[in-house]
């Protein structure tokens, strides 16, 4: 597959995000894994979690334990991948989300997301959403502090704005080497960070970036667009959408989530289609 950097590290183009195979109406244990090993069988060697992808309260780091079962049992194939985790989102098990930036909470939940990992050091740690009861240059300095430790090794920022990458990037002495923010054909108004990122060799993880587990069955009839380029090329919707996003910066590498083997399998081949730049063009418009 073709690949891409996170830090001077190389990742396939497509990653594999877990959010699916833990949340609610998550697939059985044995989908599970065999969703993650499929994508590992298609050349995906970056997996995106956190320890808040989980159902009920008293499961915290479901997603981070069932992944690294899963690079366990498949054996020494995946020794090359890179698993980025996060911390600082919280599920309190009614459905809702909620938010702690303090930074010995992050510092925390860091060595307890190593843990489950079954890691000496995370190969990427990521402040999941800036809390507003917290400073944020403090829950930064607290992922920075991690990173001098040698408890992870390197580090990124999620659901950012411009001028928190650039605050991240001098909290951390110039050492950030991701933004995971939102985009999708539907959620296009984090072009601005995307755009930052490229600007400053900064990879771009673009989350739900087939429009969320929700949405991304009706792309096809909001995006028209989309779904016409796809009938030209002869492939899936959802592999055009992923080329289009690849196409927009080297930088970007999306996380598309998945819950069967068949929907990694179907996205991991948008990493070797290539669109014209009219068609690109239209997709942009």
């Amino acid at each position: 597959m073709q690949q891409r950097t996170i830090g001077g590290h190389a990742v396939s183009a497509i990653g594999l995000g877990g959010m699916p195979l833990s949340i609610e109406g998550r697939p059985d244990e044995d989908r599970s894994i065999a969703t993650i090993h499929a994508a590992l069988d298609a050349g995906v060697t970056f997996i995106d979690t956190a320890d808040a992808y989980h159902r009920e309260a008293n499961e915290v780091g479901h997603n981070e334990e069932l992944i690294a079962r899963a690079l366990r049992e498949y054996g020494s194939g995946a020794d090359g991948v890179l698993v980025a985790t996060k911390g600082g989102h919280l599920r309190p098990g009614d459905g809702t989300w909620t938010r702690n930036g303090d930074p010995e909470y992050l510092k925390r939940a860091a060595k307890e997301s190593a843990r489950r990992l079954g890691v000496d050091a995370i190969g990427l740690y990521q402040f999941h959403r800036p809390d507003p009861a917290v400073p944020y240059a403090d829950s930064v300095g607290a992922i920075r502090d991690l990173l001098d430790e040698g408890v992870i090794l390197m580090a990124g920022i999620s659901n950012a704005d411009v001028a928190q990458i650039d605050e991240a990037r001098e909290v951390l002495g110039g050492r950030l080497v991701s933004v995971q923010n939102q985009f999708s054909p539907a959620f296009r108004s984090s072009l601005g960070e995307l755009e930052h990122c490229a600007g400053l060799g900064i990879a771009f993880l673009p989350w739900s970036p087939l429009g969320g587990i929700k949405n991304a069955k009706d792309l096809a009839d909001r995006h028209g667009a989309f779904q016409e380029v796809a009938d030209q090329v002869g492939a899936s919707v959802y592999q055009v959408t992923l080329a289009w996003e690849l196409a927009l910066a080297p930088v970007v590498i999306p996380i598309p989530g998945a819950s069967r083997p068949e929907s990694i399998r179907d996205s991991a081949g948008a990493a070797d289609l290539v669109l014209t730049a009219e068609q690109l063009a239209r997709l942009s418009a």
